[in-house]
């Protein structure tokens, strides 16, 4: 999914980490996605990568000790305000401690002191020093004060050992980042659940009745609602592996569990939770919430096999032909409360004549607010990368066009955002 950051302006700080080497790829994934990237390195970090390799990358002046000048905007204060966000990735542990009490003797913390807006740090040191108490607490401290911690992995360290303390991988935190940039108020800590892909309704432990549904427009959904600061939980049964890592997932199988999964989700995110002014402060403690949504883009197979089968059933046993008996599966759209819950839901059709007016029949049919509606040509327009979508209304029917799908996302979310104000 190509995220699209034109305008943006992002910076890089580069401490003397072993992994600074993959700071050259978090770049990589800034500039491909249009943004502007500007970086500041520490004198350890120029030991494992040089600053022109950054520049050469970059096409602008990387900010170092030596490359400080006060005749031009290349100093720790002008480069700060020329960014929307600061990412440090990779951060020592001297780093970070160093960050958490305000120290700054060198270029990048002297930046990281000046800055004034979103500030992340990516952790990259050994397991040791990453689990020592100074460095926990400082984490700790630096969380509080609204520096957005990007987690560290845990796997076989460049020093030999094994555990906590490698740097997260450069997409995850270009995702973290980019939700800085995009997150808007409306969206931002919203409970919204999206379903996704074709439900697998089995026959036996080894065959099942399915259809070609990719899930890829429920994961571009998700990941456009995490960029825009939603709490999303995605319920889906197909491969999710390129979505944030912090978008909450449930893989489920079949129409049943998906709809068992999704009451359960749908509840949940209809619970209120306390504001901060009321947990820190002796007013009365009170809920506050924004309506929650629902997203249900999974194609959830119509019928599922009445008597599935233990184990493999053999051919031997079958014979030369098979019936199997059918029956129809519960629809999760009628069966789920909506009240309270802003629904949205897909509308997959081949139809041109009829389509539109199936997808617009189930605003009333199944009590939801919104429809997308996508014609499709033939079975090959599953599992493509773009798509078209007519948002469909009880108030109107907008063309949002043809365009790759997380694009499409964006433009979904800002015409699922009228729909509040329409209930």
């Amino acid at each position: 999914m190509q995220l699209d950051l034109k305008g943006k302006r992002v910076l890089l700080g580069v401490t003397g980490s072993i992994s600074a080497y993959k700071a050259c790829e978090v770049a990589r994934l800034f500039i491909k996605a249009g943004a502007e990237v500007r970086v500041v390195m520490t004198p350890s970090a120029e030991r494992f990568v040089s600053a022109l390799t950054f520049e050469a990358l970059t096409r602008n002046p990387v900010l170092t000790e030596s490359s400080e000048s006060w005749s031009s905007r290349v100093n720790h204060i002008e480069f700060g305000k020329d960014s929307d966000v600061f990412v440090i990735a990779p951060a020592t542990a001297n780093s970070i401690n160093k960050l958490s009490k305000g120290i700054a003797d060198n270029i990048l913390l002297q930046t990281a002191l000046a800055f004034n807006k979103p500030l992340l740090i990516a952790p990259s040191a050994n397991t040791q020093m990453m689990a020592n108490h100074y460095t926990e607490g400082s984490l700790k401290m630096l969380a509080v004060n609204d520096v957005k911690i990007i987690s560290s992995q845990s796997k076989l360290l460049a020093c030999g050992d094994e555990g906590d303390g490698a740097l997260a991988e450069p997409s995850e935190i270009f995702y973290q980042t980019a939700q800085k940039l995009l997150e808007v108020e409306f969206w931002r800590d919203r409970k919204v659940v999206v379903t996704g892909g074709g439900t697998r309704e089995k026959i036996d432990d080894v065959r099942y009745l399915s259809n070609f549904s990719s899930g890829k427009m429920a994961n571009a959904l998700a990941t456009a609602l995490y960029l825009r600061g939603a709490d999303v939980c995605l319920i889906t049964t197909k491969e999710y592996s390129e979505i944030p890592n912090e978008i909450y997932t449930i893989e489920v199988d079949d129409a049943q569990e998906m709809l068992e999964y999704t009451i359960d989700a749908v509840r949940v995110s209809k619970k209120g939770k306390m504001s901060h002014a009321s947990m820190n402060s002796s007013e009365p403690v009170h809920l506050i919430q924004k309506k929650p949504y629902l997203f249900m883009a999974a194609a959830v197979s119509d019928f599922t096999p009445k008597f599935p089968q233990v184990g493999k059933i053999k051919k031997s046993d079958i014979g030369d032909k098979w019936s199997v008996e059918l029956k129809q599966n519960p629809d999760i759209l009628q069966e789920i409360n909506k009240d309270g819950l802003i629904t949205i839901g897909f509308k997959a059709e081949m139809d041109s004549k009829n389509g539109f007016f199936n997808a617009e029949s189930i605003l009333k049919k199944k009590d939801i607010d919104g429809v997308c509606y996508n014609l499709l040509k033939d079975s090959q327009s599953f599992g493509t990368d773009e798509n078209n979508i007519i948002f469909i209304t009880g108030e109107e029917s907008i063309d949002l066009g043809t365009s790759d799908k997380l694009g499409l996302s964006f433009k979904i979310l800002k015409e699922s955002q009228k729909l509040e104000n329409e209930q």
